[in-house]
C-alpha cells in the first residue's frame, strides 16, 4: 500500500493512466451529475445543504451529550457500547470480541473506519479469517489492495479486469458480463457468510434519540453480514451521530442524493441491539464501536471543527479534477480526494502528510457539491499556512523556510510598483538566454523547472498592460 509520502511518484503514474481516468470519468459523469441534479428537487425554497448542515452543526457542539444518550439507548437494548481512543484500542476490543467466542470466520459490510483503524490485517494475523462482503470491496481484497473512493472501492477496474481477475482467483471461465461476475461473488460469498461467527460493519450515522445505527447500501450482503453471524460489530466515527430522528432524516436523504445519485439507497438498515426472542434472525450480541483516533483533537480546534460534519458520500471526489486524473491510491490513505486532504494531516500529521493539503487546485467544486457545505478549500488553505509558518499546537514545523522566504520577496515586489517594473526588465533580458524553438520557452531554469517539466511556458510580453496604457494614454500608470 503506498504512504502519503509517496504521494508526487504514485499521483506521477497514476496520470498516465488514461484507463484509469476513463473508469473515474464514468463515476463523475453518471454519479456526480446525478447528485447535483437530485440537490434541486429537495426543498425549492431553501438550499437543503444549509439545513444538513446546521444539523451536522449542533450535533458537533454538543457532542458528549448526544453520544451519551446513544449509548444509553442501546445499552438499555442489551447491546454493548466501547470508546475507542484510538485506532489500537479500537482493534484490541474487536479482537477481545472475537477470541472471547472463539471467531474463525469474520465476514465484513463495507466500513472505510476499518480501513483506518488496519482492522483486516490484525484480523488476520491473529489467524481469523476476514472476508469482504461488499462487491467493490471484495474486488480489491481479491487483487490485494485497498479501496480507491470511499463509495466505490473498485472503481479504478474495468469489468474486463474484474473478469480476468475472478478468473485467476477464482477458479471460474472468464467472462465480462456484469450480471455473470455478480453471481460469481455471490456464489463464492454465499458460503462465507453461512459460516462465520462474526459480522463487522461501518455505520453511516446513528440516531441518539432512537439508540440506532443506519447502515446504506445498495447490495444485500451487507444485511447478511449484520444478522447471521451471531455476533455483530458496528464501528462508527464519534461524529456520525444525529440528535433527533428528524435531523436523522435530513441526514439520510441528503447522503443517498451525494453518495450515489438516488432519492434512497436499496437498502437502508436499521440495527442496534441483539436479537430478541421472538425475533427470527439478528446477531446474539451486538457491540457498538465508537473510534475517536484523533476526532477529539479536531473537536477542539474552531479553525477545523467543521471537518467532523463530513458525512462521507464522496461526492467531493467526484468533481475533484486532480482525484479525477490520480484516482484514490496517489493518496496513499484511505481518505482520499478533497475530504481525505484535509482529514488525513489533521489526524496522522501535517508534516507527515503535506503532499496531500498541497497537491489540491482550490478550485472549490468539492464545496459546490458538498451535501453539508463544508468549506474544504478554506480547510486547505490553513493547512498550507500552518506548512508555512508551523505551529505547535498542531506539533508542525515550517515545512520550507526558503519557499517561505521567497513568496514573502514576492508580496514585497508586488506591492511596490518600481520594484515589480525593475524584475520585468531583468526577466525579459534573461528569457533571451532560454531556449524558445516555436515562440515558447522549453525549459526554465532551477527551481522554476517544474512550471516546465509537463508544457510549455508562456514568454513575458515586450510590453506590458501597464507600459502600454501608460504610452497610449499618455500618462504615467
Amino acid at each position: 500500500m503506498n504512504s502519503p509520502e509517496d504521494y508526487r511518484s504514485s499521483a506521477g503514474k497514476a496520470a498516465a493512466d488514461t484507463r484509469l481516468h476513463s473508469a473515474l470519468a464514468k463515476m463523475r459523469d453518471k454519479v456526480g451529475r446525478n447528485a447535483l441534479n437530485l440537490y434541486t428537487q429537495v426543498d425549492a425554497q431553501a438550499d437543503p445543504r444549509l439545513k444538513a448542515k446546521d444539523v451536522r452543526r449542533k450535533v458537533v457542539n454538543n457532542l458528549d451529550v448526544v453520544l451519551t444518550s446513544l449509548a444509553a439507548k442501546i445499552t438499555g437494548r442489551g447491546g454493548h457500547v466501547h470508546f475507542a481512543p484510538t485506532d489500537l484500542d479500537a482493534v484490541e476490543y474487536c479482537l477481545g470480541v472475537a477470541r472471547r467466542h472463539g471467531v474463525r470466520r469474520v465476514v465484513k459490510g463495507k466500513s472505510m473506519l476499518s480501513e483506518e483503524i488496519g482492522l483486516n490485517a490484525a484480523f488476520e494475523a491473529a489467524g481469523i479469517e476476514t472476508v469482504e462482503t461488499d462487491l467493490g470491496e471484495y474486488i480489491v481484497q481479491l487483487k490485494g489492495e485497498t479501496p480507491s473512493h470511499i463509495i466505490a472501492p473498485a472503481i479504478h477496474y474495468s469489468r474486463e479486469q474484474v473478469g480476468e481477475l475472478f478468473a485467476e482467483k477464482l477458479g471460474e471461465p472468464y467472462t465480462s458480463d456484469p450480471p455473470t461476475l455478480t453471481a460469481m461473488a455471490r456464489k463464492a460469498l454465499r458460503e462465507k457468510m453461512l459460516t462465520a461467527e462474526m459480522g463487522v460493519s461501518g455505520g453511516n450515522t446513528a440516531c441518539a434519540e432512537t439508540g440506532h445505527v443506519t447502515i446504506v447500501s445498495n447490495e444485500g450482503n451487507i444485511r447478511m453480514s449484520s444478522t447471521m453471524p451471531r455476533v455483530h460489530v458496528v464501528l462508527l466515527g464519534i461524529e456520525k451521530v444525529a440528535a433527533t430522528l428528524e435531523d436523522h432524516d435530513v441526514l439520510l436523504r441528503m447522503l443517498t442524493r451525494a453518495a450515489a445519485g438516488q432519492k434512497i439507497s436499496t437498502y437502508v438498515s436499521y440495527v442496534g441491539g441483539p436479537r430478541l426472542e421472538d425475533e427470527p434472525d439478528g446477531p446474539e450480541e451486538f457491540h457498538l464501536v465508537l473510534v475517536d483516533n484523533g476526532r477529539t483533537r479536531i473537536l477542539g480546534d474552531p479553525d477545523f471543527r467543521e471537518v467532523l460534519h463530513c458525512i462521507r458520500c464522496g461526492c467531493c471526489l467526484n468533481v475533484c479534477p486532480v482525484y479525477l486524473k490520480i484516482g484514490g491510491h496517489s493518496y496513499g490513505t484511505p481518505y482520499c480526494g478533497p475530504i481525505g486532504a484535509v482529514f488525513t494531516p489533521l489526524t496522522r500529521g501535517v508534516n507527515e502528510c503535506h503532499h496531500l493539503c498541497q497537491g489540491e487546485t482550490l478550485c472549490g467544486a468539492c464545496k459546490q457539491v458538498c451535501p453539508v457545505d463544508n468549506d474544504l478549500p478554506r480547510m486547505l488553505s490553513l493547512l498550507r499556512a500552518k506548512l508555512a509558518d508551523g505551529d505547535p499546537r498542531w506539533n508542525v514545523r515550517p515545512q520550507s523556510r526558503g519557499t517561505k522566504a521567497a513568496f514573502a520577496a514576492w508580496a514585497w515586489i508586488m506591492s511596490r510598483r518600481p520594484a515589480l517594473d525593475l524584475l520585468l526588465r531583468l526577466g525579459r533580458a534573461v528569457q533571451r538566454l532560454l531556449p524558445k524553438p516555436s515562440g515558447w520557452i522549453r525549459r526554465l531554469p532551477g527551481p522554476l523547472s517544474g512550471w516546465t517539466r509537463g508544457r510549455d511556458f508562456p514568454p513575458l510580453a515586450k510590453e506590458s498592460f501597464t507600459e502600454r496604457w501608460a504610452r497610449t494614454r499618455g500618462r504615467k500608470a
